[in-house]
């Protein structure tokens, strides 16, 4: 009877653990009226904000607004989500897979591409150097099966993944390998990028294709680098990012505070150079007014629970969340291509781009079931816009039915925002006091009632 009371024990004990270890996830459709909400609740683990963010970012969904708690030992969330048309999620298998998704969350997700082989790049950036790339991965008979390329500050970071286009297996030869990377490198170096120019080739993608783009380019240290004079004077107020950090010295914490124009994966973007620079998010508010302007709050410490301890300290994480956000800020006009793949398709279409004197500044390559579905942002030269007449030639070449022009998918805002701002605060410069903080996150979690 002991040993049995003991195993019933143990039983209780394990499905006790499983529980804990297991996030409860909840969407729900219900609780607000202009967006889904999405809420997650899980013991804390360094890293799980950012994989829960991964997960709604990879679908391309725009989150509205997040409430985050996540003191002492158990992290709570509440994600306000949107389709790219700033509708509320209504497809079931859409729902269920991420619902699937972030109850299984594990720190580090990676995508999976088993049997493919993984292209780093970095070197300085110039009019048709993707073009030389793919032309140069096409005469080495590659099959780039995806690929995403950022340019920021002059440099550019490339991930591209590749198979033998004649087995349609990993490129496993050594002499083959060595060859990619020489020739690579040797376009990436050109005639100005002697020391910087980088290229690896491995078997096995280590991180999250995006979070590992912010890392190469933070190893790069593109944040350094003056931004070119035609971008600064196109900039306008709207588009610039104000980022600010304060102590609050009586909690502990360190309060940063970021306001930009709001687009999809900009929680993403932020979270992840936050959890690169291994410091923890304790709480935070992330709001977007009716003018799509983002504001998003953190209150954060370094692993070890410490705060921001200098001035010099400070600067960094400024200077390096500034970068972040402006890597994947859409510059120029998307172009998205949808044709059947073929090997060289890549080259030849940036080939055109380059010849008709357009800049690749973003890439989205994607392979599914034989058709080619590509995003590229291209601007001129110099980084001004492009003129439509050469747009149009471009289209014309390429084809106008497989290459369309796209207007940038704003984040849509919707109506009754300013009110809900009145009532909840907006994360801003006005810092609150962490009790208030605390209590408005639990309220919107739907842990607490309002007393008002």
């Amino acid at each position: 009877m002991g040993c049995q009371s003991w195993s019933s024990y143990l039983e209780e004990y394990q499905k006790l653990v499983y529980r804990l270890d297991t996030p409860r996830v909840v969407i729900d459709n219900g609780a607000c009226p202009s967006a889904t909400v999405v809420k997650v609740d899980s013991a804390r683990k360094h890293g799980i904000l950012l994989d829960a963010v991964q997960v709604l970012t990879d679908l391309n969904l725009s989150i509205k607004k997040a409430y985050i708690s996540s003191d002492g030992r158990w992290f709570m969330d509440a994600f306000h989500v949107t389709d790219q048309d700033g509708k509320k999620l209504t497809e079931e298998s859409v729902m269920s897979y991420i619902e699937q998704s972030l109850g299984t969350i594990q720190c580090g997700r990676t995508n999976d591409y088993t049997g493919l082989t993984v292209l780093e790049l970095t070197g300085t950036d110039r009019v048709g150097l993707l073009s030389e790339v793919f032309a140069v991965l096409a005469h080495l008979d590659c099959n780039v099966v995806e690929a995403k390329a950022w340019t920021h500050n002059g440099r550019i970071a490339s991930i591209i993944y590749v198979k033998d286009k004649n087995s349609g297996s990993p490129i496993e030869d050594s002499q083959q390998i060595y060859r990619i990377e020489a020739l690579l490198r040797s376009v990436l170096k050109g005639d100005s990028d002697i020391r910087s120019a980088r290229t690896s080739v491995s078997m096995v993608a280590v991180t999250h294709t995006e979070r590992r783009l912010h890392q190469m380019m933070f190893a790069d240290r593109d944040y350094e680098r003056s931004r070119p004079a035609a971008e600064i004077a196109a900039e306008d107020d709207s588009s610039a990012v104000a980022v600010t950090v304060l102590n609050w010295v009586e909690w502990g914490y360190s309060v940063v505070n970021v306001q930009c124009r709001d687009r999809t994966k900009l929680l993403f973007d932020v979270v992840c150079t936050l959890t690169d620079m291994q410091y923890v998010v304790f709480h935070a508010t992330i709001n977007t007014s009716s003018e799509n302007i983002a504001n998003l709050e953190f209150y954060i410490r370094h692993i070890d629970g410490t705060p921001i301890s200098s001035e010099a300290e400070k600067q960094r994480v400024i200077q390096y969340l500034e970068a972040a956000v402006e890597r994947r800020a859409s510059e120029g006009v998307r172009l998205e291509l949808c044709i059947a793949d073929r090997q060289g398709l890549l080259a030849d279409v940036t080939r055109t781009f380059r010849e008709n004197g357009l800049n690749v500044t973003r890439a989205e390559v994607s392979t599914t079931m034989g058709t080619a579905f590509n995003v590229f942002y291209v601007t001129d030269g110099v980084g001004n816009p492009a003129d439509p007449k050469i747009i149009e030639a471009v289209r014309e070449r390429i084809g106008l039915s497989e290459l369309q022009v796209k207007e940038v998918p704003l984040v849509h805002s919707q109506k009754g925002e300013r009110e809900e701002e009145a009532a909840g605060g907006v994360a801003g410069a006005m810092l609150f006091s962490i009790g208030s903080l605390v209590k408005r996150n639990l309220y919107n979690l739907g842990l607490i009632r309002s007393h008002s």
